[in-house]
């Protein structure tokens, strides 16, 4: 396909695209707000069962909908509204609180799920899943189960905030563009993921390999000081406004746009792996070629030893948070 077909396909796709963004909390309003002024789908729909907060947070959005181009948006607090979705989001969960941790969170998430999910299946049958709702990598591999649908309709985000965020750093410590970094978070998205830094690159030139202002590379100390940033940064932005939101919403934001634009774009999100490394029936962030499929497929990485065992290690708590809940 040449530039003026794949231009020509992009606009026929997003000229009859409907995305549906389920939860008008703060992290379902930026999704939609990030989603409208990228112009990610051609309608968007906010759904919520909080009647007076969907309609102030849809008329919010409208308003300005002059300044956004051809996005529409409306909503409400009728789940009729979704039909007929090509991208279904949910956000909708109990808000996380203070020093509790995304794995917490799985028992009531969980159960909104189970009677939510069939009604939107119903609604949409073609749609696409994507779980933004904490502990998405429990949650993702529960949805597989309640909806029956295949491993690449139903996937969490994962990792892929996490992965921007540890970008974000890297270009501030080695004073980069985050643009210039390729560098991952994989495994759950919580307590037990884990920076792949044996296939970091700044540029084309390798991480380890990059010299820092004193002429030497980071050294292991500053590496695992990042990779705690990253793990922690979701708490500290709790503690200090009570929700992560804007960047959420913005990665939210991207993971559409691959799907429906058919980007064959690779993202670190988290689906139900299959023989992935010893992993098997699980939903974790591994880099997954993303497009018009959903999570079409996981893409093998190396990992040294040590990432090895943090990826079974995360994989265990993973594992261990399903058999709590019976799953």
């Amino acid at each position: 396909m040449d530039k003026t077909q794949t231009k020509k396909a992009t606009m026929n796709t997003f000229a009859h695209s409907k995305v549906t963004v389920v939860g008008a909390g703060a992290v379902g309003s930026s999704l939609a707000y990030a989603m409208l002024i990228r112009q990610s789908a051609r309608e968007i729909v906010l759904y919520d069962i909080d009647t007076a907060k969907v309609t102030a947070e849809v008329l919010d959005l409208a308003h300005g909908t002059q300044f956004t181009g051809a996005t529409t948006i409306a909503g409400g607090s009728d789940i009729s509204l979704t039909a007929d979705s090509d991208v279904i989001v949910i956000t909708a969960g109990a808000k996380q609180k203070p020093g509790q941790t995304r794995l917490e969170l799985a028992g009531v998430n969980f159960r909104i799920l189970e009677s939510m999910l069939p009604q939107l299946l119903a609604l949409s049958p073609n749609a696409i899943f994507v779980l933004v709702t904490n502990p998405c990598d429990v949650l993702a591999t529960a949805a597989l189960k309640i909806t029956g649908l295949p491993a690449n309709r139903v996937f969490s985000s994962g990792t892929v905030l996490d992965s921007s965020r540890l970008r974000w750093l890297l270009g501030d410590r080695l004073q980069v563009s985050t643009a210039s970094i390729h560098a991952l978070i994989i495994g759950e998205h919580g307590d037990s993921e884990f920076a792949l830094w044996s296939q970091a690159s700044i540029g084309p030139v390798p991480l380890a390999e990059w010299k820092t202002e004193n002429g030497h590379p980071l050294s292991l100390d500053e590496l695992n000081a990042i990779a705690s940033l990253v793990k922690t940064a979701a708490y500290r932005v709790i503690e200090g406004k009570g929700a992560t939101n804007y960047a959420i919403g913005l990665s939210g934001a991207r993971i559409v746009e691959a799907i429906l634009t058919d980007e064959e774009a690779i993202l670190p999100i988290s689906s139900v792996l299959s023989d992935y490394r010893g992993v098997s029936g699980l939903a974790m962030s591994v880099p997954t070629l993303v497009n018009s499929r959903g999570a079409a497929k996981p893409i093998d990485v190396s990992m040294d030893v040590y990432e090895q065992a943090a990826f079974e290690k995360s994989a265990a708590a993973i594992e261990a948070s399903l058999k709590s809940l019976g799953l």
